[in-house]
């Protein structure tokens, strides 16, 4: 019963904040590449959640604070909120990132440069299999 209770605690969770979902994969599956020493997993890895992390960036201005005539005063008063990302943003937003790796390695190779190609494709590859669930 805990078991089934824990899967729907789960579940909810990541339909309330598929970020935090995807966080939490990336940086349970960056530690096991840490450990594994593989740094093409963790370049890819750490390339992901940063991407993530600029994506929810605020659209809006940031009030101004300070010792400025105007400005908001106070604790938390230029705070703004993240923006919150839905999972297809977050797939589409993985999914630009390999397409992006596979161009830059197709430049690589076109300017001499195969094995750092190669590196490129593969982290694409570890952004590639994210998307599929593998």
């Amino acid at each position: 019963m805990r078991s089934s209770r824990r899967q729907t605690v789960a579940t909810v969770n990541r339909m309330e904040d598929p970020a935090a979902h995807w966080r939490q994969t990336l940086r349970a599956q960056l530690m096991a590449a840490r450990k594994d020493r593989d740094s093409i997993r963790v370049s890819a890895l750490r390339s992901a959640l940063s991407a993530i992390d600029n994506a929810e960036t605020p659209d809006v201005e940031v009030p101004a604070a300070g010792a400025i005539a105007a400005s908001v005063a106070g604790l938390g008063a230029a705070e703004v909120p993240r923006r919150v990302l839905t999972d297809t943003e977050i797939r589409t937003l993985l999914r630009t990132e390999v397409d992006d790796r596979l161009l830059a390695a197709e430049q690589m190779d076109g300017g001499g440069h195969s094995e750092r190609a190669a590196a490129v494709r593969a982290e694409a590859a570890v952004l590639a299999d994210l998307l599929s669930g593998g």
